[in-house]
């Protein structure tokens, strides 16, 4: 992988799922690798950004076509449906999940584009082991309620060994997430980011995806 990031060896695929390789061969684990190397994607963190590849093959699966069929493989082809969530007398809408295998697919903007809080975010990580993010974007600095959100979001998953999988064409690197300019960067988001960032880079870890859910199912 790309700056120092722990890229986990073929067999440890298996450790994204909870605890099974939901039937992954081990020729199809050895095409998920070349694909990773090929889209620069990383274990659970698939980037497409095709300006930073001037090598980038059109033939070749993309980080999303990665991403896409990872989600397949965990879920083992159950049913997906959409559901509600209730906390605190608050219903928060799962736009995608396999109720079966505990996994939950969102968009980022399902998550952080509405009002959400702590609540909401240990909600779903008590009832999800592994969660997709879409279209993960850059933020910026004046995008203030996202970046609150995010930071949030990553606690809670954090909290219970969530294992966070995502898609992003936004970025290539965990810390190119939040950008932020010299005027702006002794703000409290941005010493709050540090630690998301970092807890971001050890929920891609082969010792985090190893730890146990502290989740339920409830």
């Amino acid at each position: 992988g790309s700056g120092g990031s722990s890229d986990i060896d073929d067999d440890d695929d298996i450790v994204v799922g909870n605890g099974d390789d939901g039937g992954v061969d081990d020729d199809t684990r050895k095409k998920k690798k070349k694909k990773r190397r090929k889209g620069g994607a990383q274990t659970v963190y698939f980037t497409d950004d095709t300006n930073q590849h001037p090598d980038y093959d059109e033939d070749e699966s993309s980080a999303r076509d990665s991403y896409e069929q990872l989600f397949k493989t965990l879920t083992k082809n159950s049913p997906i449906n959409s559901t509600i969530l209730e906390t605190q007398g608050r219903e928060i809408f799962v736009p995608s999940a396999s109720s079966e295998h505990s996994i939950a697919r969102f968009s980022f903007y399902d998550l952080c584009g509405t009002a959400k809080g702590a609540a909401d975010y240990l909600a779903i990580g008590e009832h999800y082991h592994t969660l997709f993010i879409d279209d993960v974007p850059r933020l910026k600095f004046h995008e203030v309620n996202l970046v609150r959100r995010w930071i949030t979001l990553v606690d809670a998953l954090y909290e219970c060994h969530v294992k966070l999988v995502l898609h992003t064409s936004a970025w290539t690197e965990v810390e190119d997430m939040f950008m932020v300019d010299l005027e702006n960067e002794h703000c409290d988001e941005v010493f709050a980011f540090d630690r998301t960032r970092s807890r971001m880079e050890e929920m891609r870890s082969e010792g985090y995806l190893r730890k146990k859910w502290v989740g339920s199912r409830l």
